[in-house]
């Protein structure tokens, strides 16, 4: 049996994940997914891949942003996806530590609709949804931003100091 590459797996995945909005905005009556909504329907498509969410703090100006990064991994290559949130100045009724969170439950799910090719632009509040429209699944034109293993870790195994899989994907925002 021909084993798929990282590629092949996340396209199949791409293609069969259905994320339902599952919560409802009752003061602007809209439905919308969360993060925990697609979390919950990609993880019985993983087949063994993993998954990891993380966040960090970048400063641009006066402003502090959360950089989420959604990485998928079948042990010996990665496709990473930054997303990016500002944190709120000022939200009434919130303290620092849930301004933070709030920001960072945003650009983590944006990394995600990234990764597994999300729309979120058919949402209630942005466009007339009655007319549906059917779109055919296109391969991507360029290739994802892939890192290969250099030191032949085994899979599950920590990687060598200097081999690619230690370090984040770039991206193309300035002070990366």
């Amino acid at each position: 049996m021909e084993t798929k590459t990282l590629h092949e797996q996340l396209v199949v995945i791409q293609q069969t994940l259905k994320a339902p909005k599952g919560q409802y905005n009752s003061f602007s009556k809209f439905n919308y997914r969360s993060c925990e909504d697609i979390l919950e329907a990609v993880k019985p498509l993983l087949n063994g891949l993993s998954l990891l969410l993380s966040d960090e703090v970048v400063n641009v100006g006066n402003f502090n942003y959360i950089k989420a990064t959604a990485t998928l991994s079948n042990g010996t290559d990665i496709v990473a996806v930054p997303a990016f949130a500002r944190e709120a100045i000022d939200r009434k009724g919130m303290d620092d530590a849930q301004i933070t969170g709030s920001a960072s439950s945003y650009a983590r799910k944006y990394a995600l609709n990234g990764l597994f090719l999300i729309d979120d632009t058919k949402d209630a509040d942005t466009q007339d949804n009655s007319k549906v429209s059917k779109i055919s699944p296109q391969s991507p034109t360029q290739p994802f931003n892939t890192i290969k293993c250099t030191c032949n870790a085994p899979a599950g195994k920590p990687h060598g100091a200097q081999c690619p899989m230690n370090r984040q994907a770039t991206s193309n925002f300035p002070n990366d």
